[in-house]
């Protein structure tokens, strides 16, 4: 068993110490990204169209070209997928990575050129491995197997130039036979399309496997360890795998599902590892299970900027380079990659919680929050309060959204919270009650707003299984798919109170 580790120690030797350069150079390390990325696309599309051959420095790189979005490259992206090459990115790129981001029923298809997969995705998983195995030594983690649960697409072919499907659809279709050796179920069952007949799939042929490690989205993963306690009539998951050790988890807040999680997989030996890994990149992992924030991944070809919120919707945002960012504020973050993205807006909020190194925990969404009264309510401040009053009352949540209750006829507003339950509150009111202070203390214009003109939330408790329902109606149930927990209008939240009336 300790051969095994020996050998990863000797493989990832050479890795930690390029981590560990990074971490005592970051500006440079960023830089000279920043520097290559322009060299290699200088003669693309786009790269012409913005002189990438005259800049020379992240300052003029900042003032020259503009923060996009999806839609503002979608062109470029489309013209890709039917086989024009050096457009946004002198690779043939022949895979793109099927993301809605939440629930919105428009598809981006992101690019993900063979530097991507290779030198960022791919550089990702291995960094994890290889920093579990420098904290853990004696771990035994990879002489075992990992169930790792992705989303529920299957892989598509838009046409003889282009394949497409979710992040870990690619992944599982690119990984090489020596990984998918130590991986279970194989690659059929993961690909699947139904994702409850996956699901199936993965609990009939996982139960008797030595599984050691899962990676995947929090929530989802529950209804897979719920279906395979049900099936063995176990009490927690290290019945099933007694050797069971690692979590790798990513996708959203692991806040509101801790406790649950000690409560299935109650071993101490049980360590947990959060990832950031996105359609457009892997950009942050954990590396010290005694800090929840991650570590910044600034060699994996990935260029970042930082939006101070305060800049959103402005005509020309003026962003942050990584060494005039500050802890504790929230930033959007703007990525340049290895394929073709250039000054992108991801969507994503972050709050750095170091400058030595870098280190951050995501906040939100830029769309997800709710800013109707002026209280700049983010996904943050709504997972602690959660948290906090499901500690209160003895409460589990399941899965949630919240949306404002607008000013009518002389009335206050207030915000509707929908929330599922795995284990109810004995009095709602007093759940409603608890979350409701807990939000003034963590958010300040929340506070002040309640005070003025915003009511106590109101809260309704959803009927077991109707978010699975309503993603389930959209077409969306799977692993990668996401209920928006905030959202600045009524739209979802309609939708779902709707549903859970029929």
């Amino acid at each position: 068993m300790a051969f095994i580790n020996s050998i990863l120690s000797i493989f990832t030797q050479k890795r930690l110490a390029q981590i560990d350069f990074f971490k005592a150079n970051p500006i440079k390390v960023q830089r000279d990204t920043l520097q290559e990325l322009l060299t290699l696309a200088a003669n693309t599309e786009y790269g012409r169209k913005y002189h990438f051959n005259t800049i020379l420095t992240a300052e003029q790189y900042r003032e020259r070209l503009p923060i996009v979005h999806y839609e503002d490259i979608r062109d470029l992206v489309l013209r890709t997928m039917e086989g024009q090459n050096n457009l946004l990115w002198p690779e043939e790129i022949k895979w793109f990575a099927k993301s809605s981001g939440t629930t919105d029923a428009k598809s981006k298809f992101i690019p993900v050129s063979p530097s991507v997969l290779e030198n960022c995705h791919f550089r990702g998983g291995k960094d994890v491995i290889a920093i579990f195995n420098r904290l853990y030594p004696e771990a035994q983690v990879f002489s075992g197997k990992t169930l790792a649960l992705g989303g529920s697409s299957e892989v598509s072919k838009s046409n003889s130039h282009c394949q497409y499907g979710d992040l870990s659809a690619i992944m599982i279709s690119n990984t090489p036979f020596w990984a998918n050796m130590m991986k279970t179920p194989d690659s059929s069952i993961m690909l699947m399309s139904n994702w409850e007949e996956k699901i199936e799939k993965i609990c009939e042929t996982t139960i008797k496997e030595d599984v050691r490690c899962l990676a995947g989205v929090p929530s989802w993963f529950l209804t897979v360890i719920h279906k395979i306690l049900e099936k063995t009539g176990k009490s927690n998951l290290h019945e099933v795998w007694p050797n069971l050790e690692l979590f790798i988890h990513g996708g959203i807040s692991f806040i509101p599902y801790r406790e649950q999680y000690k409560r299935l997989l109650p071993d101490p030996k049980m360590k947990y590892l959060e990832t950031y890994n996105a359609s457009e990149g892997f950009f942050g992992l954990q590396d010290d299970p005694e800090d929840a924030s991650m570590l910044l991944m600034l060699d994996y070809g990935v260029y970042y900027e930082f939006l101070p919120m305060s800049e959103l919707g402005k005509t020309k945002p003026r962003t942050l380079l990584l060494e005039e960012v500050e802890t504790g504020v929230n930033y959007a973050l703007i990525i340049t990659t290895n394929g073709g993205l250039w000054r992108y807006m991801i969507g994503d909020t972050i709050q750095f919680t170091s400058v030595k190194p870098y280190k951050f925990r995501i906040t939100g969404r830029t769309k997800l929050f709710i800013n109707a009264f002026g209280e700049e309510l983010i996904i943050d401040n709504a997972t602690e309060a959660l948290k906090r009053a499901c500690a209160e009352t003895g409460a589990d949540v399941y899965e949630f959204t919240a949306a404002p209750v607008f000013m009518e006829e002389g009335k206050k507003g207030a915000h509707e919270w929908l929330i599922e339950f795995n284990t109810p509150p004995a009095d709602p009111e007093y759940f409603a009650g608890i979350l409701d202070q807990e939000l003034q203390k963590l958010n300040s214009d929340y506070e002040a707003k309640r005070l003025l003109s915003l009511e106590r939330l109101r809260l309704h408790i959803a009927r077991p299984g109707l978010f699975n329902d309503w993603l389930k109606e959209k077409g969306k149930l799977g692993g990668q798919h996401k209920v928006p927990r905030l959202w600045n209008d009524r739209t979802h939240l309609e939708e779902l109170l709707l549903l859970d009336r029929k």
